[in-house]
């Protein structure tokens, strides 16, 4: 991983981006990675990332982060989605 995050680091560089800009992009893609984990509950994201709710709720805001999109991506199917669904993920389990 850390030959990854060197190599990231060197394209970005030589590409013209900036300091602040790489810090942002790294921020946002890393709580946007916990938050989904989380179904977009910030608190349990919170508790994840080391930092106060109130911090995490600023930071989204900062760096322009739609919670309800994250929790509109992740929603579950409708109950009749899942009903449909349900008996063929028990086929696939036998």
């Amino acid at each position: 991983m850390r030959r990854e995050l060197e190599s990231l680091v060197t394209q970005m560089h030589a590409s013209g981006i900036a300091y602040e800009e790489a810090v942002r992009e790294f921020k946002k893609s890393f709580i946007l990675e916990v938050l989904s984990r989380h179904r977009g509950n910030q608190c349990k994201a919170a508790r994840e990332l080391g930092m106060h709710r109130n911090t995490l709720s600023r930071t989204i805001a900062e760096l322009s982060i739609d919670p309800a999109q994250i929790r509109l991506g992740l929603r579950r199917p409708p109950q009749r989605a899942r009903a449909v669904a349900e008996p063929l993920r028990h086929q696939a389990i036998r």
